[in-house]
């Protein structure tokens, strides 16, 4: 199936549509890093349009197979945060999409600036940012265990 065929939904923390992307970044976080508490860093209300964010699904056949958020990170500047694509959908550029909307998302709420970190053990998800236009801020020859959350950020057009 091709992207053309997947729903992008506007959904709610909460929304049972979204536990599949939770439960499965909980398991990569903590296969990746150990226990830790990435998840619980930021309330549910940050991912809202009442507080400047928002929370997306992309669904294909009733089943939820890729999505992210952002939230507010100041008055000109979302912060990506949570995107993710079912491990049996990767490859298919969901995640590409998921930050596309995302960006359409922020322009059309006014932002004017994408912000994001990545874990140093997500070199998946740092692929992703640098194919998708984002500058690196952290010296990309050093080692990423040796810099910690690697941040990115991408100016928007509106």
């Amino acid at each position: 199936m091709t992207v053309e065929s997947v729903e992008v939904r506007h959904v709610a923390v909460r929304d049972p549509e979204v536990r599949p992307l939770l439960d499965d970044l909980h398991h990569e976080y903590t296969s990746r890093y150990g226990p830790n508490e990435e998840l619980n860093r930021y309330p549910d209300d940050q991912f809202t349009p009442a507080q400047g964010g928002a929370f997306l699904v992309l669904v294909e056949d009733g089943q939820t197979i890729a999505g992210g958020a952002f939230r507010r990170y100041d008055e000109r500047t979302a912060e990506l945060k949570r995107v993710w694509t079912h491990p049996d959908h990767r490859r298919r550029g969901l995640g590409l999409a998921v930050v596309r909307e995302l960006e359409r998302e922020a322009v059309r709420r006014g932002y004017r600036r994408i912000y994001l970190t990545t874990g140093p053990r997500q070199p998946e998800a740092a692929a992703l940012y640098l194919a998708s236009g984002y500058t690196p801020l952290y010296d990309v020859t050093a080692a990423p265990e040796t810099i910690g959350p690697l941040p990115f950020e991408k100016s928007l057009r509106g």
